[in-house]
This record gives C-alpha cells, structure tokens and sequence, in this order.
C-alpha cells in the first residue's frame, strides 16, 4: 500500500473516530499532495509524495519555531500534536553519520577537491538521498567535508 492510499484509508479511520485533529492533518496533507500532483501533471512517485510529506512537516516546525518566541504555549501544544501525526507517516530519515558515509563515497566518485565542486555534489546526494534526508543536514555535512 502507497503513502498516499495509507493516508486516505486514515482519513477514513479518523473521520469514524471522531478525531478531528487527525481528520485535519490528513486532509491538509492529501491537499497538499493534489496540488503537487496537479503541478507534475499525473500522479506522483512514493518518493515525491514523501518530499510533499516533509515539507509540510518542515513547515510546521518552522511555524513551531516562530510560536515558540512568540510566547503562544497554547498554539505550540496544537502544532507539536499535528507535527508528531505527520511525522507517523515519513520515512525514517538518515542519521547525520550515514548522510556523511554517503557523501564521502560521492566525493571520491566525483573526484571533487574543494568548495568549487559543492554543486555536483549536492546534486549526486540530493538524488541520491530523496526522501530519506533533510537537505539542510545535507548541505552541512557536504560543506564540512569539502573544506576539511
């Protein structure tokens, strides 16, 4: 069963529950999806539906971040709840040290020497890793291990 199926048989299953939070965030997630797969022009692969998954999850943490400095405890409680019903359906992702066994084997595939060669390796790694690694912890360790 797809991602996208497990998330409409839960809709399902949250709508005879009578969760109205879980209801809301499957719903928002399966929005989300349909606009991606309106934008692509046909339906998606599992691994972009997991990237349109992790968006949403990345901007719930963001909006997490800002309530947090704004003292709205109340609303932070809300987000952190519907981020953790997100989170049940992303896939595992890649500790920091894989990402960076990764990245060492596609440095010495690419040869590159420097920061000068941080774009095709970003590239091979954000190919490679779709799905299983934020791209923000990717470029942390490509940009560690290119200047050590």
């Amino acid at each position: 069963m797809g991602l996208k199926d497990r998330l409409q048989n839960d809709l399902k299953d949250a709508m005879r529950a009578r969760d109205e939070r879980r209801k809301a965030v499957i719903r928002m997630s399966l929005t989300a999806i349909g606009y991606a797969e309106v934008e692509a022009g046909g339906d998606l692969e599992e691994a972009d539906v997991a990237a349109v998954l992790q968006k949403e999850a990345r901007q719930r943490r963001e909006t997490l971040e800002e309530l947090k400095e704004a003292g709205r405890l109340e609303q932070v409680a809300k987000d952190e709840e519907e981020l953790a019903i997100l989170e049940g359906y992303l896939p595992k992702m890649m500790t920091r040290e894989e990402i960076a066994e990764q990245t060492r084997k596609v440095i010495a595939e690419t040869g590159a020497t420097g920061m000068g060669q941080m774009g095709a390796v970003m590239r091979e790694m954000m190919a490679r890793l779709k799905g299983r690694a934020d791209g923000r912890v990717v470029n942390e360790v490509v940009r560690e291990l290119l200047s050590s």
